[in-house]
């Protein structure tokens, strides 16, 4: 089966993708995820997201299920095809590019279920998360790992930041706009951040630090109420009274399938240059997968745009679809 457009991944950039590539007629199929997995689900980040309340459009929010939902009904609308499944090893060395997924056998199977003339690749990036009982359970009820999405609804309450890095610091410093007091947890006595964002958080008096310190527990039943932390140094163990987390350890892209074949940066994001453009001729990369700056839903959905015009303009440039 050798299609005009093939997209990985289904969240804001994927589905942004299908509905243009959808729209130009250019029969696209989106390879969505499976939803048990963690890391390629249908619908991506957003679906463990509840209120989304900076999507514009929306005044009085939505949730991020709804709003991915959304989006997939809009790219079938316009012809869209779906496959639950994952992409289990691709082909980039010629073109058509080769695609494996996990509906069929296993990557090593002789011939690529799927055949694509241009590969929009989609599969965005995953937070990395403390692995502590309560942190899953109580994630979108006090455990969130975007201050820019959901700073907001912690207005006049203390919340704790986990991490001693730069995005630690922003997230904290973005965070004191609204909490009434900030504890940045961390597990070592200095932090990694640079020297100027230390400054500014340091200067910064609703900006507390607990040193030494690790997250054991995150507590609550239904809505957080508080976090079991331990001193590594002493072996003490407290209590810290917050009404949310905020997870700023970093974040991992879903890249792996790709080693190798695109050139990747240091930090293991797609290289993309010309807009959405990717060291490969023919494949496109659009949303998380390659932007380590801005990780929004709406960044996300304006390049996944930008990777269904290129992959247009790409056939048109070879002879059309």
């Amino acid at each position: 089966m050798i299609r005009d457009v093939v997209v990985l991944g289904s969240g804001p950039a994927g589905l942004t993708a299908a509905v243009y590539s959808a729209r130009a007629n250019l029969h696209p199929l989106v390879v969505e995820g499976e939803p048990s997995s963690t890391s390629d689900q249908p619908g991506g980040q957003l679906m463990l997201t509840t209120e989304v309340e900076n999507y514009p459009g929306f005044a009085q929010g939505i949730l991020g299920p709804e709003l991915m939902e959304r989006f997939r009904a809009q790219a079938l609308r316009f012809g869209a095809e779906f496959l639950t499944a994952r992409a289990t090893a691709v082909d980039l060395s010629h073109r058509p590019f080769g695609i494996w997924t996990s509906a069929t056998a296993a990557a090593g199977q002789a011939a690529p279920e799927v055949e694509a003339r241009t590969l929009i690749v989609a599969t965005g990036a995953r937070s990395l998360m403390l692995g502590i009982p309560g942190e899953d359970r109580l994630f979108g009820h006090g455990v969130s790992t975007c201050a820019t999405c959901d700073g907001f609804f912690f207005r006049g309450q203390e919340i704790a930041v986990v991490g001693g890095g730069d995005s630690a610091l922003e997230e904290a410093l973005f965070l004191s706009r609204f909490a009434t007091k900030v504890t940045v947890v961390h597990r070592r006595k200095e932090l990694r951040a640079s020297k100027i964002m230390q400054d500014r958080a340091f200067a910064n008096d609703k900006i507390a630090f607990r040193w030494d310190t690790v997250v054991t527990e995150v507590l609550g039943d239904g809505k957080l109420r508080g976090l079991a932390v331990r001193n590594v140094t002493t072996g003490e163990e407290a209590e810290l009274a917050v009404s949310g987390l905020f997870v700023a350890i970093g974040h991992e892209p879903n890249t792996s399938l790709f080693a190798g074949q695109l050139e990747l940066l240091d930090n293991g994001y797609i290289k993309t240059h010309d807009g959405t453009r990717t060291s490969v001729e023919g494949v496109l990369a659009c949303g998380d997968v390659q932007d380590d700056a801005y990780r929004q839903a709406v960044t996300a959905a304006g390049s996944g745009c930008m990777a269904a015009i290129d992959a247009e303009r790409f056939l048109e440039a070879h002879g059309g679809p």
